[in-house]
């Protein structure tokens, strides 16, 4: 089996996006989606690799782009102005994930009929207003994610599988929020699942974050199991 790569672009009202894809070759029949949505600093080699390691589970990966080609935040600061623009407005951060959704579904390799999503930290957000649309996509995933709802989908019937991988002790999504949340999916009749990991505080499946003082820290324990609980989940929605 090789892993094979490709940088997709795609265009929303004039701005370059510029997604990474990979699949693997050992057959040419279509093969089901998945999504990676990026955290705040933007596309960067965490969100490729994540695509790759999903083509050796046998998926298409896309890891996708909000910001636009080439930009990736370089620190917080840069990181959370790329961020802002998509919180103030729910409907862009939708549009542009759908718009992903439309690219995945026009790859050869992939079956349009099995598309899934994944997101980490601002991309477990992202996930989450996906699935939060009503569109039609099998399942989402969120790793410690964001969980603010946005003020325009209440109306929607939420057809997607939902999955939270969530750090119990992580500050940016409180146990105060996980329980809205929770109140929020069930109003929209969404088949939703949690997963909360004692210990575990924001970003765990990032080998680089290493600042506990403000709630970020890598857990290799917590982010085997949260892979292994997402690959089973993706074995139930494409069954």
């Amino acid at each position: 089996m090789t892993i094979q790569t490709q940088q997709i672009q795609y265009e929303d009202n004039g701005v370059i996006l510029e997604g990474h894809v990979a699949w693997n070759d050992v057959s040419d029949k279509p093969k089901p989606g998945i999504l990676v949505s990026h955290a705040w600093a933007g596309r960067t080699d965490f969100e490729n690799e994540k695509a790759q390691k999903l083509a050796k589970q046998g998926y298409v990966g896309f890891a996708l782009d909000l910001y636009g080609r080439g930009i990736v935040g370089s620190d917080p600061t840069e990181n959370a102005a790329l961020m802002q623009p998509f919180l103030d407005d729910r409907r862009l951060l939708q549009k542009r994930m759908l718009l992903a959704v439309d690219q995945l579904k026009k790859l050869d390799q992939t079956n349009q009929d099995r598309i899934a999503a994944i997101g980490f930290c601002f991309g477990g957000l992202a996930v989450l207003d996906l699935a939060r649309t009503g569109v039609s996509v099998s399942g989402v995933v969120s790793f410690h994610g964001l969980l603010g709802s946005p003020n325009n989908t209440y109306d929607n019937k939420i057809t997607a599988k939902i999955l939270l991988q969530h750090g119990w002790l992580d500050p940016l999504a409180t146990p105060e929020q996980v329980l809205e949340f929770a109140k929020e999916m069930s109003k929209m009749d969404a088949d939703w699942q949690l997963n909360a990991y004692g210990g575990a505080m924001h970003a765990f499946t990032n080998p680089k974050a290493n600042d506990p003082s403000n709630g970020m820290k890598y857990d290799k324990v917590v982010e085997k199991r949260s892979w292994e609980s997402m690959s089973s989940f993706l074995d139930e929605i494409f069954s």
